[in-house]
């Protein structure tokens, strides 16, 4: 995951009172860290498996799908 969408989502992700994991081909890191997130070298169209715990974890993971389905923002290149 590049640095951009690694700061968005755990941008997004420490909004919320929940605990927000990231798994990539059984690497499990915290949603919250960008430099975790960077470790897990995601490139566009990997499968991440994301799952949260808390209070909020309906709402967080929520606004997590909602930031992937818009491509977190990026305009896409011409």
């Amino acid at each position: 995951m590049h640095v951009r969408p690694a700061g968005l989502f755990a941008k997004v992700a420490s909004r919320f009172n929940a605990e927000v994991d990231v798994e990539k081909d059984g690497t499990v890191v915290s949603g919250k860290s960008i430099m975790a997130l960077m470790t897990l070298e995601a490139v566009c169209g990997t499968k991440l498996k994301v799952t949260a715990s808390g209070p909020q974890s309906h709402d967080v993971l929520d606004e997590l799908e909602a930031l992937v389905a818009r491509k977190f923002d990026i305009p896409d290149e011409q």
